[in-house]
């Protein structure tokens, strides 16, 4: 029987295998500083990645929410008594909503000319009027130069008069701060198709509208009231009414879905969002203007218009929602044990570089190969270089450091 026929030695070197050549070193120091860096790497990776921030669940951070808001109170203005019809506005009861704490009433204004009550248009003839702008913040002028009373003349304007003057001084409803305000919200993470609303459980009516917010006492009472938000804000109530400003009441749902369904429960927190401006001498506070237009006994159009001074608030809801799923739980595995290998860098670095006996260890890591002279190429009936073939066993270094491949 013919003896087998010799393999190519490219065929044998294209299957053959190569593996790292591992040092061992007895140093105390640098084993001290693997396991120590290794422990912190695990510990880590088990104590913030995953059970701190869950990094093994899928999260859902699209949230759907809707809010419905309601006040309840009832406060004394001047010489009227005044119910949530007149202070809360708009009166849909939406998410944003403005309780009206005091209010400067220019009544029965109609369409015609007037003097401006504005001092920047004081003036002495008409010259003084056709030099300034066309508009006024009460209407547009007509150049002419009229009496504004016995002693003070101002620019006449056409538009609704008498114009509005907004540095009378008005009283503040004070007892908006015992108001109350009810929040019902309901949240939705469509990822997982899971609903929840802030209304405490098996709670029954009477009990509901007995309770009142509170952060240690009743945290998941959803009837505030308006004093608290302003103190939880960090705010004093009084100077908030005679001023305005926003409040913004955040209602935070962060929900661990392994675990059971009554335990996703809203987290109240409270701000005041136009902080940076309230203390801006130019436009301070929170105001806004409105009218409420009716016809004369002749027919005549008029008008009341309110410059409002309240608080703004804003309620904002977010959050999101998490799931046990195997895809995240493999790639953060995977990624904790690939970390473990920051040990032996840094190891490596202390070892070649910083401990006695440094050039001894990097010469048992390393191997230095020089060059092999290569002699001139023949072909030989394989396809192959002269030597290629043969059947005598043979070691041979490898071109790559401290690995070493037998073959045959």
């Amino acid at each position: 029987m013919p003896p087998p026929r010799p393999q190519p030695r490219c065929l044998a070197d294209f299957f053959s295998y190569e593996t790292t050549k591992s040092v061992v070193v007895k140093s105390w120091v640098v084993g001290v500083v693997n396991r120590v860096v290794q422990l912190l790497i695990l510990s880590y990776f088990i104590g913030w990645v995953f059970l701190h921030e869950k990094a093994y669940q899928v999260r859902d951070t699209v949230i759907e929410s809707s809010v419905v808001t309601k006040v309840k109170g009832i406060g004394k203005y001047g010489n009227r008594v005044l119910d949530t019809a007149d202070y809360v506005t708009p009166p849909q009861g939406t998410s944003v909503f403005v309780v009206v704490t005091k209010q400067i009433l220019t009544e029965n204004q109609k369409q015609g000319v007037c003097p401006e009550s504005e001092a920047a248009y004081r003036c002495a003839s008409n010259r003084d009027c056709q030099g300034k702008g066309r508009t006024t913040g009460s209407g547009v002028l007509t150049g002419r130069c009229v009496p504004y009373n016995v002693t003070l003349r101002t620019c006449e304007i056409r538009g609704w008069c008498p114009p509005e003057v907004d540095t009378v001084d008005v009283p503040v409803m004070l007892e908006a701060e015992n108001f109350t305000l009810f929040i019902k919200n309901s949240v939705r993470f469509p990822l997982f198709g899971f609903e929840k609303a802030n209304l405490p459980p098996q709670v029954s009516a009477g009990e509901l509208q007995r309770c009142r917010f509170h952060p240690e006492r009743q945290p998941l009472c959803p009837i505030l009231r308006l004093g608290d938000v302003a103190r939880f804000a960090g705010q004093d109530f009084a100077s908030l009414a005679a001023t305005g400003g926003v409040l913004g009441i955040k209602i935070g749902w962060v929900c661990d879905l392994d675990r059971a369904w009554e335990l996703c429960l809203p987290r109240y927190s409270f701000t005041r969002l136009d902080s940076v401006t309230q203390h801006s001498p130019s436009s301070p506070g929170y105001n806004f203007r409105h009218a409420r237009y009716y016809r004369g006994h002749n027919g005549t159009e008029l008008r009341t218009l309110t410059k409002a001074f309240g608080i703004r608030f804003d309620v904002l809801v977010y959050g999101n929602a998490g799931k046990f799923g195997i895809v995240p739980t493999l790639i953060n595995t995977v990624a904790a044990f690939t970390s473990i290998g920051v040990g032996t860098v840094l190891c490596d670095i202390i070892l070649l570089n910083f401990l006695k006996g440094a050039e001894h260890y990097k010469a048992r890591k390393f191997e230095e190969v020089p060059e092999a002279s290569v002699p001139p190429a023949t072909t030989s009936p394989t396809g192959c270089a002269p030597g290629a073939l043969g059947d005598q066993s043979r070691e041979k270094q490898s071109t790559d450091s401290g690995t070493f491949s037998l073959g045959l």
